[in-house]
């Protein structure tokens, strides 16, 4: 019975204890990532730190002064900018008011007409010169004609 109990106790902690398994694979990788690439990576680490930390340091007052500056520069020119384009729209809308808009338009609205006036009278008089011109050539033609039928009798 011993025997038994002893037996099952070693199956037991085979089955269920996983600790030398484990301790065997962290071994192994500790190994393997120790000695094959040669700490590579905690240079590249220790790289990127030192980088990152410099820049925390002496880079970022560098570039939030140089931000800064030249924010204020743009800032300082869409200010100038909206002030042009303001004194812009001002001059145009008083230029506007003293000119009177309704009183332009109805200056233009006047020439319109005229000039309408002025196409439809053009228009009659070479519709006129046309009519003219149809009754000639027809008068022309029919009197050809009349001489055709003279000779073509004889």
């Amino acid at each position: 019975m011993d025997r038994i109990i002893k037996d099952v106790g070693d199956i037991q902690s085979r089955l269920f204890d996983h600790k030398p398994v484990l301790q065997g694979e962290i071994r192994y990788f500790i190994r393997e990532f120790e000695e094959k690439r040669g700490l590579r990576e905690k240079r590249l680490l220790d790289n990127v730190n030192s980088m990152v930390s410099e820049v925390g340091g002496r880079g970022l007052p560098e570039l939030q002064d140089s931000m800064q500056s030249g924010t204020s520069a743009v800032f300082m020119r869409l200010e100038a900018a909206n002030h042009m384009a303001q004194r812009i729209l001002q001059r145009d809308s008083v230029k506007e008011q003293s000119d009177g808009l309704p009183a332009s338009r109805e200056k233009y609205q006047s020439e319109w007409e005229e000039f309408m006036k002025e196409q439809t009278r053009r228009k009659e008089e070479v519709d006129e010169e046309h009519a003219k011109a149809v009754s000639r050539l027809s008068a022309h033609y029919g009197e050809l004609e009349r001489d055709l039928a003279k000779f073509t009798t004889f």
